[in-house]
């Protein structure tokens, strides 16, 4: 998978998170503990009476890398990342609803504590929530296992309360920068690590025929494809998933889930 790189608008969030992670480090008591000499696997433990009792429910999931689709062979997996964001998210909801499409989206932390009527409007619509980590470090790779346990724990936190109770599904590191640690935790608390196959490059606002012939000739590589619904204008992404979506279901591809 392809690191992504560069982003200007991440480096603020990260400034930004940094405040509230700080307050975040004062009130939680989220840890992760592993037992790297006896091969044990992270397990992520709370003493927030209502995390105890949620912790109960938590099913251990597989730790590598998901691509494929709960629909099979002819699925596509539409993947929604780094919202909510006010101007964008409602839009592309908006634009699923029409074209009968349900996504992953995959918030960062401080999004997701900033906008959580917007969680809970992805939630109402069908669409599943995954863990982009609290600030979107795609650096994370190279942080040590308590800096990647804050990031990945206090935004399942974030995430859940924003939408009111409902956990994410999903762990996709930013830009890619998964390790071994992070995936065995976050499968340890129900999150399979999710990649992708195809990236739009939405990002990079490389015009929308660009897009839609990246899609269109990457399809054949997984059914994973990678969107964006915030950092910027996005909307190229909002033009592209127009003849994105009816042309994949004229192929004969039908929208599920990625596997957990």
């Amino acid at each position: 998978m392809a690191r992504h790189k560069g982003r200007g608008w991440h480096g603020r969030l990260l400034a930004a998170a940094l405040g509230v992670t700080a307050v975040a480090a004062a009130t939680s008591v989220w840890t992760a503990q592993a037992d790297t000499a006896g091969g044990q696997q992270p397990q992520a433990r709370v003493s927030a009476p209502d995390a105890r009792s949620q912790d109960r429910t938590v099913a251990k999931v597989a730790a590598d890398i998901a691509h494929a689709s709960d629909r099979g062979a002819r699925g596509v997996n539409i993947t929604i990342d780094d919202g909510p964001d006010p101007v964008w998210t409602p839009q592309v909801l908006q634009l699923l609803k029409d074209s009968g499409v349900k996504a992953t989206f995959c918030m960062v932390g401080t999004q997701a504590q900033a906008y959580p009527n917007l969680v809970k409007a992805v939630v109402a619509d069908g669409h599943r929530l995954c863990n982009h980590t609290v600030s979107h470090d795609t650096t994370m790779d190279t942080k040590s296992e308590a800096y990647q346990s804050q990031q990945i724990l206090d935004a399942e936190r974030m995430i859940t309360k924003a939408s009111g109770g409902v956990r994410p599904q999903y762990y996709r590191a930013p830009g890619g920068a998964f390790t071994p640690y992070s995936r065995q935790l976050a499968a340890s608390r129900g999150m399979r690590p999710l990649g992708w196959n195809v990236d739009s490059k939405d990002f990079e606002h490389p015009g929308v025929d660009t897009m839609v012939a990246t899609v269109k000739s990457e399809i054949s590589n997984g059914p994973t494809v990678l969107f964006h619904d915030a950092g910027g204008d996005r909307s190229q992404t909002l033009a592209a998933l127009r003849e994105i979506l009816p042309w994949l279901k004229q192929q004969g591809y039908s929208f599920g889930f990625p596997v957990r």
